[in-house]
């Protein structure tokens, strides 16, 4: 322990030195974070709202869109204002509760994607049995699971972390504080311990991969099976988008951990950490409203209402 120091502060990564180019970096982020939070934001608006979309699968979406503007909320709200203000520092207590919501949030959205791949297999292969096995109370079940899931996994990882003096340097490679680049800032035995709860938690996180894997194998198989094209297509339309945003939340967590530290290249920090980080809960919301006509009909409503009150009501009453 003597090579120990007491870090109370950690710096984030300066992306540029220039002043224009960081109020510009501060723009572009406020714009990318306000479009993920409006569109998250509309998303669970339109489920509550239409009575249409008060189901099983569209509970868990209003779960999914409000785990996307948590997670995106953890991270870019705190480098907007370090760039708008020139300031990198973030506090020993803020980088520590930057990590735990991160996990929490992330750990939460995997438990819920495996949720809603079973309501899938449900509703698709055994449609007989759905309104039996998807009862209100099994979601909310399901869903408060979920949650608590993410908590205490997320607690255990950010104790662990967080229970020792950090040694070395307290100069944090990129935009947040992000797991990798703060291991190795941290001491010996945090790091073994770490990568035993890394370890020991791959094999549940593969466990979920499988079951994800041999839900979309039934539910495919099932659905080519179908004798009506204008059942394959409802049907698909329905599952698709919860497997692009099941493959790109895999594709985003595959470039964090395959990715390699680098201390000499902040653009490659920072368009590593922008694909898992913000370029899940940016593009989920665009891919459901693009692939589910009730949402884009909830979501042309409520524009309606919102913006153009007058001519909404004038149709409501000629119908």
């Amino acid at each position: 322990m003597s090579n120990c120091t007491i870090i109370m502060e950690f710096f984030l990564m300066e992306y540029s030195s220039i002043r224009e180019l960081q109020v510009l970096h501060a723009i572009l982020f406020l714009l990318i974070y306000i479009a993920a939070v409006m569109g998250n934001f509309l998303t669970v608006t339109a489920i509550v709202t239409d009575p249409q979309l008060h189901s099983p699968m569209y509970f868990f979406l209003s779960n999914l869109s409000l785990l996307d503007i948590g997670y995106i909320s953890v991270t870019l709200p705190k480098y907007i204002v370090n760039s708008l203000t020139s300031n990198q520092s973030i506090s020993l207590l803020g980088c520590a509760a930057q990590i735990f919501f991160a996990i929490f949030f992330a750990a939460t959205e995997i438990a819920l994607l495996v949720a809603m791949s079973y309501d899938r297999f449900v509703a698709i292969c055994h449609p007989l049995h759905y309104g039996v096995t998807m009862t209100p109370f099994r979601c909310c079940w399901v869903a408060i699971s979920s949650w608590l899931s993410g908590l205490i996994y997320s607690a255990l990882h950010t104790g662990n972390m967080f229970r020792l003096p950090f040694s070395g340097s307290n100069v944090i490679h990129q935009f947040f504080c992000d797991i990798p680049h703060v291991l190795k800032v941290s001491s010996s035995e945090v790091r073994d311990t770490e990568y035993i709860l890394l370890i020991s938690s791959s094999t549940l996180v593969l466990f979920c991969f499988g079951f994800l894997v041999v839900s979309y194998t039934y539910i495919f198989s099932t659905v080519f099976k179908m004798p009506s094209e204008e059942g394959r297509y409802k049907a698909l339309s329905t599952c698709s988008p919860h497997l692009i945003i099941f493959l790109l939340f895999i594709l985003s967590a595959m470039v964090a951990f395959l990715s390699p530290l680098s201390d000499t290249s902040p653009i490659q920090n920072l368009l590593t950490s922008m694909t898992y980080a913000i370029l899940p809960p940016f593009m989920n919301p665009i891919i459901y409203s693009l692939r589910n006509m009730k949402i884009k009909v909830a979501l042309a409503r409520i524009i309606k209402t919102t913006f153009f009150p007058k001519k909404f009501i004038s149709e409501t009453i000629k119908k």
